[in-house]
């Protein structure tokens, strides 16, 4: 086995040390007695207690969640449909541009998608709102969920299709009872990369929303332009925390579904 050098420990070191120093700063002057972030001032959780009373936050993080939720879950059938259609699909009358329409949103830059569908939006009369950015994030994060699937799919073994429609399945029940489940991992990450974008999404957001939606990326970033608050930091702490929770708990989940993989190939084998 090879030993990690030391120029690559250092490496790793400084990378890690760059990206999770800036994070371990914001949580700990979240708790900050001081309204000065830059002053620390003694212990306290009052800025917590100040976010919970923040309305314009709370509806904002409000918001940022429906409109994540419904834009990925859309974004993940269509974009499932879409992955299915261009790998089973085979030739096609118009299969290069409906590839292309389905990509150029990966290439094409925020501000342009944003600013094309205010105009789609004004020209057709429809008042911006919750509905809006849930369309303009279902268009940008479609793609992604089709590359995440299609790649999936490039690797799936038809001869399981097969076999089903061979004993009885219509090709409806064929895709539900076994590509679906089998694709089900790459499905899942594609919706969890589209709500993920849709969390983090602004600039597509800042031209899609309207007087009655601000998701929680706007209000932050208009509240940061007239100075860091420690409920700006509270608030960081708490969405830092979530994506911890999550991530242990996705990996945990990962780690038990793989020793009970092993455990049934293991007694599959002794049952031969």
């Amino acid at each position: 086995m090879n030993r990690m050098s030391w120029f690559n420990a250092v490496s790793l070191t400084l990378g890690f040390a760059f990206l999770y120093i800036p994070m371990v700063i914001l949580i700990i002057f979240s708790f900050n007695e001081s309204k000065l972030v830059t002053v620390w001032a003694g212990f306290s959780t009052k800025w917590y207690g100040e976010l919970v009373q923040n309305e314009q936050m709370l509806n904002a993080a409000w918001v940022t969640l429906r409109v994540a939720v419904f834009s990925s879950t859309i974004a993940t059938i269509l974009g499932t449909a879409a992955a299915y259609v261009l790998v089973r699909g085979g030739r096609f009358f118009g299969r290069t541009l409906f590839s292309g329409m389905i990509y150029a949103p990966l290439v094409m830059p925020e501000v342009i998608t944003g600013l094309s569908l205010l105009l789609l939006f004004i020209g057709i009369g429809l008042d911006r709102g919750i509905l809006t950015i849930v369309l303009a994030h279902t268009t940008f994060s479609m793609c992604f969920v089709s590359v995440v699937v299609s790649s999936r799919l490039v690797t799936f073994d038809q001869s399981l299709e097969e076999a089903a429609l061979d004993l009885g399945c219509s090709p409806a029940q064929a895709f539900r009872l076994v590509t679906l489940p089998i694709i089900a991992p790459a499905v899942i990450s594609g919706w969890l990369l589209a709500f993920t974008l849709s969390l983090d999404d602004l600039v597509i957001a800042s031209f899609t929303s309207g007087p009655s939606a601000t998701t929680l990326p706007m209000r932050i970033f208009s509240a940061v332009r007239l100075g860091v608050s420690p409920e700006i930091n509270a608030l960081s702490t708490l969405m830092i925390a979530v994506v911890t929770v999550g991530v242990i708990t996705a990996s945990l989940v990962t780690k038990r579904a793989m020793v009970r993989q092993k455990q049934d190939e293991m007694a599959a084998a002794r049952t031969e």
